[in-house]
């Protein structure tokens, strides 16, 4: 699943523990994460000021080609990272995009260190960003005609697309939602229809609209049959202007990002809620069924017939008595399952007319003796 912070946390982590290290550490390690990205951090002890970090992340959209890889704007608001601590280096290194040298000599000692380190770990969030940002920006170019726009595909996981289209006045992202289990689909519909009846109210009028369809909406006309085939329908925010004003932007693209993210969060956490829930009910059930029948058995004063949990709840030690009290309670448990629901003037009705008639027959016989 995607981490919703713009930190890498496996990167972050291993930074901070080349920069606390006392003495130099010879390091050449590869990190994967979500999304098909790759870092590539090498430090040398003969040279602890300088950390290598090269990194590798796939293009958002295909029909968008870069030649270099990393379009210019990325290039500028990287070095825009703290340029006394971060050096481009060009050319990268190969296999990877882009390579940089970081300067932990400059990194300040204490709280500031960490500050530090944790934007030099959301390189690859500030690159998805400006990728989706230029996207976004080129899409007006994409038109045909002013009344006919086509939407683009991006792919931040390959089986999680989705869709960005501009519209006179506003831009839409479209998510096809696919789940594997039907509690799933069920539990995000109910999700989004919430969503919407929230985002509709007054409280929430500033931020993007949000629509939930069964089937696909009419910017996704003329898409491939696959990105519309979908067991839990299609989700769209409408995104005005001023959702995309100065840091806002940043938000928006982030919150896009992992959108698919967040909604597998929430279901995960509402599916475990339930089955808590469920076993917690089961629970207090059979312990009112296990302290009704010790009342009935004298068994109720038994420490050792005392357990935990709903398996313990069944376990009872019996007095050193007998079998015979034993079969009898055992006996009477089991008529009480076996028992039908007592209806008052039920047996009156039956006899009078449930009651199976009796024939008789003209004919006669004899008994032979």
């Amino acid at each position: 699943m995607a981490c919703f912070d713009r930190a890498s946390p496996a990167l972050k982590e291993t930074l901070l523990k080349i920069h606390s290290a006392q003495k130099p550490t010879e390091m050449d390690q590869r990190l994967f994460e979500f999304g098909a990205v790759e870092y590539h951090i090498k430090s040398s002890s003969s040279d602890p000021q300088y950390v290598y970090l090269s990194i590798s992340s796939p293009l958002l959209s295909q029909e968008v080609s870069l030649a270099q890889g990393i379009s210019p704007g990325t290039v500028q608001t990287i070095k825009g990272i703290h340029s006394d601590m971060v050096e481009l280096i060009e050319p990268a290194t190969e296999g990877y995009q882009l390579t940089l040298r970081l300067n932990f000599y400059k990194i300040p000692q204490g709280k500031e260190s960490s500050k530090i380190i944790t934007e030099m770990a959301s390189i690859q969030a500030a690159i998805l960003s400006c990728q989706l940002k230029e996207m976004l920006g080129n899409v007006a170019s994409r038109n045909t005609s002013p009344g006919m726009y086509k939407p683009i595909k991006l792919v931040y996981h390959p089986r999680e697309p989705f869709f960005v289209a501009r519209q006179p006045g506003k831009t839409t992202a479209v998510f096809p939602m696919r789940f594997q289990e039907k509690t799933d689909v069920i539990i995000a519909t109910a999700f989004f229809q919430e969503l919407m009846d929230v985002g509709s109210s007054e409280a929430w009028a500033k931020v993007p609209l949000c629509a939930w369809s069964p089937i696909p909406p009419p910017e996704l006309r003329g898409e491939q049959m696959e990105d519309l085939s979908t067991n839990g329908g299609f989700v769209s925010f409408d995104i005005l202007p001023h959702h995309v004003k100065g840091k806002r932007l940043d938000k928006i693209v982030w919150n896009l990002l992992n959108f698919y993210a967040f909604v597998k969060y929430h279901v995960k956490c509402t599916r475990g809620f339930i089955q808590r829930r469920m076993r917690k009910r089961l629970d207090n059930l059979v312990k009112i069924l296990h302290t009704a029948g010790s009342e009935e058995g004298g068994y109720a004063d038994d420490p050792q017939a005392q357990g935990c949990g709903c398996i313990s709840s069944f376990v009872c030690v019996p007095k050193p008595n007998t079998g015979r009290r034993r079969c009898r309670n055992f006996t009477k448990k089991i008529k009480r399952l076996r028992c039908p629901i007592k209806i008052r003037g039920f047996r009156r009705f039956r006899r009078r007319w449930l009651t199976v008639p009796k024939f008789s027959s003209p004919f006669k016989y004899t008994k032979l003796d």
